[in-house]
């Protein structure tokens, strides 16, 4: 489901950028390059529910795009120098699944759109100023998880009333959680869990 979502959003992004290009003359067949910068290679169903949904729209890698994939091999320091890369290849949007990513290609260009598939906290992290206002050239899908933390204790607690103490798996080297883990902290707090 989501990856139709962000098809249709980078779909819509490849739609913006051409529409400039629409009363002009328009080079025939005009090949769109979409870099993708990540920790690793997707797994491959959800890179082929993307293609799935682009291919809907009539964009086809190979013939009217063109993908330059970059992964940081679970590096985050090597985001920025990947970034880099891709706005030297001069790619027409950028597609980045997690926060850390998408701070990298975000101070790498204020021009090319980027388009991150689930950000955790992007006004907290600075992706963006507000999820009514974004502004910049950053869209996207935001899961709230630091709202929604706290609902997930509580039904947590509901379904085990005697639970007293519960264990939180986080990554503390994403900016993104931190709000994530203070809000379940609090959460935690409120219904007397130790955490």
């Amino acid at each position: 489901m989501w990856c139709r979502a962000i098809g249709f959003i980078v779909m819509l992004t490849l739609s913006l950028l051409a529409a400039p290009l629409a009363t002009e003359a328009q080079p025939p067949g005009k090949v769109y390059r979409i870099g993708y910068l990540a920790p690793d290679s997707p797994p491959a169903h959800l890179w082929e529910a993307l293609l799935d949904g682009l291919r809907e729209r009539g964009y086809l890698e190979g013939r009217n795009l063109v993908f330059e994939r970059r992964f940081s091999e679970g590096q985050a320091e090597r985001f920025p120098e990947l970034a880099a890369e891709l706005v030297r290849l001069r790619v027409d949007c950028i597609i980045v699944p997690t926060t850390p990513a998408a701070l990298a290609a975000k101070h790498a260009t204020q021009t090319i759109p980027i388009v991150i598939t689930a950000a955790i906290d992007p006004v907290g992290t600075g992706l963006v100023a507000s999820l009514a206002r974004p502004g910049g050239n950053l869209t996207g899908l935001s899961v709230l998880a630091p709202e929604l933390n706290g609902k997930r204790l509580e039904l947590l607690k509901e379904v085990v009333p005697g639970m007293n103490r519960v264990a939180v798996f986080w990554n503390a080297a994403n900016p993104a959680n931190a709000s994530a883990w203070q809000e379940t902290q609090a959460a935690a707090r409120a219904l007397v869990l130790l955490c």
